[in-house]
């Protein structure tokens, strides 16, 4: 059983949606991945004292290793889902909810200092930008090579240069192994 604290209940939300699993043989073969292995250095170099410290240790041999910019400051809610290995390009200044998957090729930038607020249980597919302050609302699909620069509904699911709404059937589904918190930390 894992130890209670914030940083683990990150780095279990994440094993889980990757593995549908929290033991420690789940995390033994997660953390073989390099995605998940980035993930974990992530969550704990936001720790405090030996989680950080570990955290910056493993921060610092995962950052040369993997296509994943990310930088820590940005806020990621619980159960990350990095698809394919990256590459992904991250603002620090962007927020991105719970249950989000992350497909290759994402970007996520801003050239005025304010990046996206991406909801709850958000899949965003391969090749995508998301430009600018938008918001985009929880449940949503963003299919693969669209390029955000509005704002997204939630319950919507978009596609297309620039993307538009296509429909409101069953956005969201493709965010498997939801993780949903016991206690609220935040």
């Amino acid at each position: 059983m894992w130890t209670v604290s914030l940083v683990n209940e990150y780095v279990k939300s994440d094993l889980y949606r990757y593995t549908g699993k929290t033991d420690w043989v789940s995390f033994i073969r997660a953390y073989k991945g390099r995605c998940f292995r980035w993930q974990v250095a992530f969550r704990l170099s936001n720790g405090v004292g030996f989680e950080r410290l570990l955290g910056n240790i493993l921060w610092m041999i995962s950052i040369t290793k993997h296509s994943i910019q990310i930088p820590k400051e940005t806020t990621i809610g619980y159960g990350l889902y990095i698809g394919h290995g990256g590459p992904i390009v991250c603002n620090a200044t962007a927020s991105i909810g719970n249950n989000c998957n992350l497909s290759q090729w994402t970007t996520i930038g801003s050239n005025e200092n304010h990046a996206a607020t991406i909801g709850d249980n958000v899949y965003i597919g391969p090749n995508c930008c998301i430009v600018e302050d938008v918001t985009i609302g929880s449940n949503v699909t963003i299919g693969a090579g669209s390029v955000v620069t509005k704002d997204i509904p939630s319950n919507a699911t978009v596609a297309g240069n620039y993307a538009k709404v296509l429909n409101y059937n069953n956005p969201g589904r493709y965010c498997k192994n939801r993780w949903i918190p016991l206690c609220n930390f935040d």
